[in-house]
């Protein structure tokens, strides 16, 4: 049964995280990297999901450094208190947390990681900074800015051709920089994976949900 559970950063911060199992043994582990809206209701959904394609998957609240329990919507209010908190974020402690929540799983010994917009963007870094076995990166807006580090897994990404967020400049500049590195391209804007948002796109989400799954079950 899926939960909350609580971690501890090598800095002793202790933080929550949604803990998803699957049923039966786990093939591997996942760590879902959320969004700037937090562990919310959407990012648990995909935690779950994760745990139903038989990962022990994880979704570590990022937030909690700077405020407890932070779980908004993808209104205007929920838009402008997930820019304040990340305004306030930390990435180097960011990176704490989810190398924290990657050792929670290293008795699995294959641990993938998959996040969205922020998160994306630290999936990335998890990618280039951690030692996962596989990554996959939704909308990063940043990836550009750390485009120049070396991934240490296989990496893929997805990018929306009409993301309102990421102009399609960065997307070049990073594969530019990353030649070898998957990036697709739908026709579709940013946050198109989330059922919860006006921007959602079922056929880009199928189609990045089904290249994920497929780049996971050949890495783990």
């Amino acid at each position: 049964m899926s939960e909350f559970i609580t971690l501890s950063a090598a800095d002793g911060h202790k933080f929550s995280a949604w803990y998803s199992p699957p049923q039966g043994r786990p093939k591997a582990g996942m760590v879902v990297i959320q969004e700037i809206f937090g562990v919310n209701h959407h990012i648990r959904e995909v935690t779950d999901r994760y745990a139903r394609e038989g990962y022990l998957a994880v979704a570590p609240a990022l937030f909690d450094r700077y405020q407890r329990n932070f779980d908004v919507g993808y209104d205007e209010p929920g838009m402008t208190a997930g820019r304040e908190i990340v305004g306030k974020m930390d990435w180097d402690k960011a990176m704490l947390d989810l190398e924290a929540t990657r050792v929670s799983l290293a008795s699995l010994g294959s641990i993938g990681v998959v996040g969205f917009c922020m998160g994306g963007t630290l999936a990335w870094m998890c990618a280039t900074r951690l030692h996962f076995k596989a990554a996959s990166c939704y909308y990063g807006g940043r990836v550009a800015q750390y485009a120049k580090e070396k991934a240490n897994c296989p990496v893929i990404m997805h990018f929306g051709k009409t993301d309102q967020s990421i102009p399609l400049t960065a997307v070049e500049e990073f594969k530019a920089a990353q030649p070898k590195i998957p990036v697709f391209l739908y026709d579709a804007g940013h946050g198109f994976s989330c059922n919860e948002r006006a921007s959602f796109n079922q056929a880009a989400s199928d189609e990045a949900w089904k290249r994920s799954q497929a780049h996971f079950a050949k890495f783990l």
